[in-house]
This record gives structure tokens, C-alpha cells and sequence, in this order.
């Protein structure tokens, strides 16, 4: 009798376990199911995105042929300027550096190629980093895109503000010789927005993770003062 229990209680266990097995394999098999269902997702997800996203953008004139920043000079040894017109940090590079690279540029040592990225829209209420950025595009091709950058930094609006308003970018081209009819229609028809996010995931790809960021023949700058911009540049040269 004790022998038949025995068996039966054995039989049980064996039941038992095999159950437990088969709900294992069942919670295993949903939980691959429901993984495979997230990246589909975020893959056909990425794919809409890409697509809404414009693989097409107008260029300034005096961009480089990558489209990715405009030229100042022909210098051998390349400076590549990473900026932002909300960045604080930006604007006291360019009252402490700028003049250097002017100067480097009138003695024909270096060309140096800006890039105004939108990085910082986050702190302004109305995209202010890329209606910046944007609108030096429309400065480049009235020929002042050096001189407009200049203004911008000067009148920098803080960060977390709405920033300036178009009327007011335009202005500050007038103010620095752009046509306010063209240079106006440009700025509010958005003309160069689309390059500035060119520019902006060009930089992103190209591991620029802050602004300013100097590179010198392709080198980053980690500490680009005058002395350092201007030595590093002389050794590229050689």
C-alpha cells in the first residue's frame, strides 16, 4: 500500500515539475515575443522619423562642399569653430579668441571653417539656437556672416528666455549692412533652417558634444586660447 503511495506521490512530483517547466518556457517564449515587439517598433518608429526628416537642405553660399559650416579664408591648416549663438561660453570665446582667428585668417595661416550648431534649444523657449543659426545663413549669403556672428554674440539674450525675436534679427542685419528686404524675407521664410539641422546632426555625428569646440587640421583644441590656437596652428603648418 505504502509502496503504490510512494509511486503516486512520486507521479505528482513528476506532474509538478513538468508544469512548472512548461509555464517557464511559456513566461520565456512571451517575454522574446514581447522584445522582438519593442525593437520592431523602435525600428519602424526610427524609419517614420528619418523620413519626416528633410534629406534635403538649401546651403548658404560660402559653405564648405560639405555644407556643414562657412569659410573664412585660404590658409593650408583648417580651424573648425563649433558654436552656438546661446552659448555664454561661445561669446566669451569669441571676445578672448576671435580676434586671433581674424588674425590668423588676414596673415593666411589658417582658413577656418564656422559651424553654428542648434545644440542649446532646450533653453530657449522659441528654438532660439536654430532662428540664430538660421538666420547667419541668410547673413552668409548676403556676403556678412563674420560680422553678423560678431553682433549675435554681442547681443546675446540670456538663456531660458525667448530669445530675440526675427524683427529683431533682422535688425541687427541691417545694422551690419544686409538688406532688410531680402536678408528680412530670408530670415522669416526660414529659407536656411534646414541646413541648420545639417549642421547640427553633422556635428553630433562628428562627436562635437559642447560648444565652443576647436579643431585644428581635424585635432581638437581642448583649451583654445590665443596662445594655444595660435601655436597649434603653426605646428600644423609644418
Amino acid at each position: 500500500m505504502s509502496s503504490r503511495k510512494g509511486k503516486r506521490d512520486a507521479a505528482r512530483v513528476v506532474r509538478e515539475q513538468l508544469a512548472r517547466e512548461r509555464r517557464r518556457r511559456r513566461t520565456v517564449w512571451v517575454s522574446a515575443a514581447a522584445v522582438v515587439v519593442l525593437v520592431i517598433a523602435g525600428v519602424v518608429g526610427w524609419t517614420v522619423y528619418t523620413n519626416q526628416r528633410s534629406d534635403s537642405f538649401t546651403t548658404p553660399p560660402g559653405a564648405n562642399a560639405a555644407g556643414t559650416g562657412i569659410v573664412t579664408g585660404g590658409g593650408p591648416v583648417t580651424v573648425d569653430v563649433y558654436e552656438d549663438f546661446l552659448c555664454p561660453v561661445c561669446k566669451q570665446f569669441e571676445g578672448s579668441t576671435g580676434p586671433t582667428l581674424e588674425q590668423l585668417v588676414a596673415d593666411n595661416k589658417a582658413k577656418v571653417v564656422y559651424h553654428p550648431v542648434a545644440f542649446l534649444n532646450r533653453f530657449s523657449t522659441t528654438e532660439y539656437s536654430t532662428r540664430a543659426s538660421a538666420a547667419s545663413g541668410c547673413a552668409a549669403a548676403g556676403g556678412k556672416f563674420h560680422e553678423y556672428a560678431k553682433e549675435l554674440f554681442a547681443q546675446q539674450p540670456p538663456e531660458g528666455s525667448a530669445g530675440l525675436t526675427d524683427d529683431q534679427l533682422v535688425d541687427i542685419g541691417v545694422g551690419v549692412g544686409l538688406d532688410r528686404g531680402s536678408f528680412g524675407g530670408c530670415v522669416k521664410d526660414k529659407t536656411y533652417r534646414t541646413w541648420t539641422e545639417h549642421v547640427t546632426d553633422d556635428a553630433s555625428q562628428s562627436d562635437v558634444t559642447g560648444t565652443p569646440t576647436v579643431r585644428v587640421n581635424g585635432q581638437p583644441l581642448d583649451n583654445p586660447t590665443p596662445d594655444a590656437l595660435t601655436a597649434a596652428v603653426a605646428a600644423a603648418g609644418k
